[in-house]
């Protein structure tokens, strides 16, 4: 079975903070780099923070010293921690391989539901 499965968001103040929680399938998670990525509202989905199977990790520009990633490869998770929240950190949070993942026998990128996250200023 395979799936994406994100959890932790809700709704925060300004300077607060969030972990975020993705379960994947081992098919997906296996030995490939995951990455989380940020939809905010009327906006393209963006790739924030990335780690490898190896654990190195890479953030953008806009979450760097604020959030970390971090993965538990024996339980297929991958977690984000989101520190200092600010009020364009809104949006829906998304889970994947990186590149996303997208498998022949679905003919486009398999996402999940994600989770919200909203942060009031």
């Amino acid at each position: 079975q395979v799936q994406l499965v994100e959890s932790g968001g809700g709704l925060v103040q300004a300077g607060g903070s969030l972990r975020l929680s993705c379960a994947a399938s081992g098919s997906i998670f296996s030995t490939n780099a995951m990455g989380w990525y940020h939809q905010a509202p009327g906006k393209q989905r963006e790739l924030v923070a990335t780690i490898t199977s190896g654990g190195n990790t890479n953030y953008a520009d806009s979450v760097k010293g604020r959030f970390t990633i971090s993965r538990d490869n024996a339980k297929n998770t991958v977690h984000l921690q989101m520190n200092s929240l600010k009020p364009d950190d809104t949006g829906l949070y998304y889970c994947n391989t990186n590149p996303p993942y997208s498998p022949r026998w679905y003919g486009v990128e398999y996402w999940g539901k994600g989770t919200l996250v909203t942060v009031s200023s």
